[in-house]
């Protein structure tokens, strides 16, 4: 269950991060941000749909069941993204709070101001679901993995530790691979010194150039 709404805000602490989010952000009533601790379920496959989410702090998953019951991750969202997304009036996916996550509901203060900035975020997640898409069928397991760490790093701001908050099992059903394959990867790139696992929760990125190469 999810807690109390644990403060309010006025404006988002992704404002100087996503000119697209600010976009939508700068169209948006002040609102509260609610708590989810890990893995609270913030809405459900076939809920009805809804309003727009931002993550504030913390990490969301955004997965869907198929008809066979494997769990197939479609994204993992971080502080400053939107999401909630979908066509229909139920939901196809899944949102979950992954480490205790931050969220805030984005109502709109301009209709047509807000509808306009939210159609440009649309645009790009289909992009982004096109490349994953890609991801998937295209690559081999350590290159899933590179490309996987590489967008890590990009989007944590491109320091060389990067921070796993997922589970193993999570990057395994975002990257349509084994739980153990995930393991053997990152024991492949460890003993090739392209990363070091500094705990089971942080990477630290040895050689980057290597990393980008296997990631291509």
């Amino acid at each position: 269950m999810l807690t109390n709404t644990v403060f309010q805000v006025a404006a988002s602490l992704a404002l100087t991060k996503d000119p697209k989010v600010n976009a939508v952000l700068t169209q948006s009533q002040p609102g509260a941000v609610t708590f989810y601790p890990v893995d609270a379920t913030i809405y459900a496959q076939g809920d009805k749909g809804g309003p727009l989410f931002l993550v504030e702090f913390g990490t969301v998953r955004i997965s869907r069941v198929t008809a066979d019951g494997r769990r197939q991750i479609t994204s993992f969202c971080l502080a400053g993204d939107v999401f909630g997304l979908e066509e229909g009036d139920e939901h196809e996916f899944s949102a979950e709070s992954v480490d205790g996550a931050g969220i805030r509901v984005l109502r709109p203060a301009n209709a047509v101001g807000f509808a306009q900035s939210v159609l440009s975020l649309a645009l790009r997640r289909f992009a982004e679901v096109q490349k994953h898409i890609l991801l998937l069928g295209r690559l081999g397991a350590n290159e899933k993995m590179a490309r996987f760490l590489v967008d890590l790093q990009d989007r944590q701001g491109g320091d060389e530790l990067i921070d796993l908050p997922m589970q193993r099992s999570d990057i395994a059903d975002y990257l349509g691979i084994t739980f153990e394959t995930v393991s053997r990867v990152l024991r492949v790139l460890k003993d090739r010194g392209i990363i070091r696992l500094n705990t089971i929760s942080q990477v630290e990125i040895l050689d980057e150039d290597g990393l980008v190469e296997m990631a291509a």
